[in-house]
C-alpha cells in the first residue's frame, strides 16, 4: 500500500486513476524532469536521472492497477483464480505474491499477516484465496503465464 500511496501522490491522483488523466500527467513529469533538460554538472541532473525513472515506474504500476487495466484482463484473471492451481506464494510486508501453475503470478498490496497466517494454515488455500484474497485486495499481474 506504501507504494500506491507514493506513487499516487507523485502522480497527484486522488483516488480514482483515470488511464487519460494519467497519461498526461506522466508525459508533463516527463518533459519536467528528463534528464536531458540538465546541462551535465548541473547539481539538477543526478536528481533528474532518478526522478524520472521514478516517474516511469510509477507510471507502469499505476496503469497495472487502474480499473480500467483490470477490467481488461478480468476475463483472464477469473479464469486463472477459478483453474489453475497455486503452484507457490510468498509474503512480505503488506504484499502477497501467488504464483499459479500456468506461470503467471499475481501480487496482493495490503495482505496483513493475520491474514497471510491464516491462508497458510487453511486446509483448503485456494478456497480460503478465493473468499478472502483475490477480490478483496488491489491486485495486478506481476508475472505473464505460459504461451503456448
Amino acid at each position: 500500500m506504501k507504494r500506491i500511496n507514493e506513487y499516487k501522490k507523485l502522480f497527484d491522483v486522488q483516488q480514482d486513476l483515470d488511464l487519460k488523466d494519467l497519461k498526461l500527467t506522466y508525459k508533463r513529469l516527463v518533459k519536467e524532469w528528463h534528464p536531458d533538460k540538465f546541462q551535465e554538472g548541473d547539481p539538477m541532473a543526478a536528481e533528474a536521472e532518478v526522478k524520472s525513472r521514478q516517474i516511469i515506474d510509477g507510471y507502469h504500476f499505476l496503469v497495472s492497477i487502474a480499473p480500467e487495466t483490470i477490467e481488461a484482463n478480468l476475463e483472464e484473471y477469473t479464469t486463472t483464480i477459478n483453474e489453475v492451481p497455486i503452484a507457490d506464494f510468498k509474503h512480505k510486508g503488506m504484499l502477497l505474491e501467488i504464483s499459479f501453475a500456468n506461470g503467471s503470478a499475481y501480487e496482493y498490496f495490503g495482505v496483513n499477516q493475520n491474514t497471510y497466517n491464516k491462508f497458510c494454515q487453511s486446509d483448503k488455500p485456494v478456497r480460503f484465496a478465493k473468499r478472502n484474497i483475490f477480490n478483496s485486495y488491489t491486485y495486478r499481474k506481476s508475472k505473464n503465464g505460459n504461451q503456448e
